[in-house]
């Protein structure tokens, strides 16, 4: 059985839906995927050993410039590569207008989320068979029951989703992780109250070199970096890494003691590599998004005692202390002593 997926961003979405496809490796034996993927994010879904083809699209970058875009060839040149394969199923996993337009595109009956279900309810237009799938869960599960349901087997009860990431591809092989025991603190996203502030790093740092931890921080722009070089000079055992590209970042947190990461994508790819993380939420919260799996804790600022820092920006995280992530850290902590 061959199925495309149609989920192009962002990088969370994209890695809750794997593991829908390790649910159907395990319900239909041979089954195998082509995935149509941002070309920012298209080495995740290769990261998962039923994928063989991923097809990037670039309609970000392809809407600033729609005249360039048709004179490049890319857009003809991608519909070729999607029309190439005949599909047994066609599954829009995204369920917005922009995913349901591309279904159009693929060849083979097409699945997704009904108008009830779905973000943009206009999407389920474009669908041969739409789906119904209850809202209030987490992203996760809606992916893998909309994908049960496509395909049409049953989920175990009760039985949590696997990411199914091939841990060969995440080897160290250019020694970017130190030779000691290290916590990844993923600092940068892209709101800005959903950054939890910078004095706050620097007395998590100080708090684990004391322990004899070291602090690895990767960036992905100008502005991370800065922050990062800050907190290095401000503290002791504090790595700045280059910049990376997402499988190296991903290589360096596979091999974490633990991760402390703000609301973004790279925590959930954390969750994915089944690394102990503790995820930081201030105008957000983790119901339906948060990070999933074994061994990740969601620490949510308006869930904490309030506290008097009025010199503490964005003031939504002045009650979620560094104290707070301190003791969330811990049983992470102490199997490194062990």
């Amino acid at each position: 059985m061959k199925v495309l997926v149609i989920k192009t961003s962002s990088m969370g979405d994209v890695i809750h839906t794997l593991p829908a496809l390790t649910d159907a490796v395990t319900a239909i034996p041979g089954i195998r995927f082509d995935w149509v993927v941002e070309e920012g994010f298209a080495e995740i879904p290769a990261w998962h050993p039923a994928v063989d083809r991923v097809l990037p699209v670039a309609l970000r970058r392809w809407r600033k410039n729609i005249l360039q875009t048709w004179r490049s060839g890319e857009w003809r040149a991608f519909k070729q590569a999607l029309l190439a394969q005949e599909y047994d199923a066609v599954i829009d996993a995204q369920g917005l207008l922009k995913s349901a337009f591309l279904v159009r595109y693929g060849r083979g009956p097409s699945y997704g989320l009904d108008k009830n279900s779905a973000r943009e309810p206009l999407s389920a237009r474009f669908y041969d068979h739409p789906v119904a799938v209850a809202k209030e869960q987490h992203a996760v599960e809606r992916v893998r029951q909309l994908f049960a349901q496509s395909l049409g087997y049953s989920l175990p009860e009760g039985q949590q989703g696997h990411f199914s990431l091939s841990a060969e591809v995440f080897e160290d092989r250019e020694g970017l992780r130190p030779a000691s025991p290290y916590v990844v603190f993923l600092h940068g996203t892209t709101w800005p109250d959903k950054h939890w502030p910078e004095s706050y790093w620097c007395q998590l740092a100080d708090r684990l070199a004391a322990r004899g931890m070291n602090i690895v921080l990767p960036w992905g722009n100008p502005v991370e970096r800065e922050r990062a070089e800050r907190i290095q000079q401000s503290c002791k055992g504090v790595t700045v890494l280059p910049r990376l590209r997402l499988r190296q970042v991903a290589s360096v947190i596979a091999g974490a003691q633990a991760v402390v990461a703000v609301d973004t994508g790279l925590g959930h790819l954390t969750a994915a590599l089944e690394v102990p993380g503790v995820s930081l939420y201030g105008p957000t919260r983790p119901l339906l998004v948060g990070a999933y799996g074994d061994n990740q804790q969601h620490l949510v600022a308006k869930d904490c005692n309030p506290v008097n820092c009025p010199d503490i920006e964005p003031q939504i995280f002045a009650p979620l202390t560094p104290d707070i992530v301190m003791d969330a850290l811990q049983p992470a902590l102490d199997r490194a002593s062990i």
